[in-house]
């Protein structure tokens, strides 16, 4: 989709540079409106480099082809970010002295906005009636957080963080267009997110890197499209979504335990979550020392079981099954063919394939994903934040 970014002028438009970062990372056509005061705190080279387009600053450049309506009639969504009180004054006035105000006037797209300033500011009345206003005519007001401002300050007044502006554009264009909305209404969906951790005694795991964030994505996604939502976290680095049920696991074992019972009851499952799969074969009740071990300690590790392969086996009539499988396999065609292989081994009805390695896939806000059907066939590709891939995924699902 075609997403306008509005900079005005405040310190936190270095973290703006990251809004339009992530809605690029998620294939939309970015295009920034800055205004003179934005250009003080961010360049205009860094924010053509980011953005992939051309920034546009001047009311009075493009006449011929009155760009100063063009761009907002062109866009699907508008998102102001940082918003700045004078812009939020102006905004409910109806004010359009420069070609941002042009271009949100111009538009029938869904706005977002992101308040910035100091906390006396944002509580002014004036700011707040000015809020009021906006929220009455439909604007989606994200933030602001509070936290460190600016010097020693602190309070409300922080722009939220650049991850949750980019959600909030998405819900807001998804919401204007609806070509999702309710699609997984009357669904169950259960998903798996995160890590196991296999013991070795009271303070060690075998483990692994996934913090869990494509999981926690394919649960609120499915939750925007009216899915009611059951989370299997096991030890996420993320925080828990809001509106889903979440139960949380530790072990391969406490996951398969889990899986099994809250599968019965799941239309689809999404086994998303990284599992060992190996454990120690004794799990001590005491610390491990060095002085008793040696220079040398060999560790015994036995098979979990193959959660998702025991699902399939077992899965009622119309229940779909999606496996996860991150390679660390470069080339490309290498790796599809181990999809393929494991597919077939596991017997779901869609495997996703991602790429991992030290830099990508697990701990990063991005992910590249092939989507295969039962029978190997490539059903989808997709690339992007986490988010996006997530509904690409439910795309197919759907």
């Amino acid at each position: 989709m075609t997403v306008v970014v509005g900079m005005t002028g405040g310190i936190a438009a270095y973290k703006a540079v990251n809004v339009i970062r992530g809605l690029v990372l998620e294939g939309h056509d970015v295009h920034v409106v800055a205004t003179e005061s934005a250009l003080r705190f961010v360049g205009l080279p860094t924010l053509e480099a980011i953005s992939r387009n051309r920034v546009h600053t001047d009311l009075y450049e493009g006449v011929a082809e009155v760009r100063h309506v063009a761009i907002g009639q062109s866009a699907d969504v508008i998102v102001i970010a940082p918003a700045t009180a004078n812009t939020i004054a102006k905004l409910s006035a109806g004010l359009a002295d420069d070609l941002l105000g042009n271009t949100v006037l111009a538009s029938t797209a869904p706005l977002v906005i992101a308040p910035a300033m100091h906390t006396e500011m944002w509580l002014n009345p004036a700011t707040v009636a000015n809020i009021a206003t906006l929220r009455d005519r439909g604007v989606v007001i994200v933030g602001p957080a509070s936290g460190q401002l600016t010097g020693s300050d602190s309070g409300p007044g922080r722009m939220e963080e650049p991850d949750v502006i980019v959600d909030a554009v998405v819900r807001a264009a998804d919401r204007f267009a609806a070509p999702r909305s309710g699609d997984l209404a009357g669904r169950r969906v259960l998903v798996t997110a995160g890590g196991t951790r296999e013991p070795l005694d009271p303070v060690r795991y075998l483990g692994n890197r996934s913090s869990g964030r494509q999981g926690v994505a394919l649960a609120v996604a499915a939750l925007a499209r009216g899915a009611e939502v059951t989370l299997l976290a096991a030890n996420l680095e993320v925080a828990e979504p809001q509106g889903v049920t979440v139960v949380h696991v530790g072990s391969a074992l406490e996951l398969s335990e889990a899986a099994t019972e809250h599968a019965q009851s799941a239309d689809v499952v999404i086994m998303a979550a990284a599992v060992a799969d190996y454990r120690p074969a004794v799990s001590v009740d005491a610390k491990i020392k060095k002085e008793s071990a040696g220079d040398r300690l060999t560790l015994e590790l036995v098979e979990n079981p193959d959660i998702l392969a025991g699902l399939s086996a077992h899965r009622r009539e119309g229940q779909v099954i999606v496996g996860f499988a991150a390679e660390t396999e470069s080339d490309d065609a290498a790796r599809l063919e181990i999809g393929r292989t494991k597919l077939a081994r596991k017997g779901c009805d869609y495997l996703v394939l991602n790429r991992v390695s030290w830099t990508e896939g697990f701990g990063s806000d991005s992910n590249t994903i092939i989507v295969l059907a039962a029978g190997g066939a490539v059903v989808a590709e997709a690339a992007g934040s986490k988010m996006s891939v997530a509904n690409n995924i439910l795309d197919v699902l759907v």
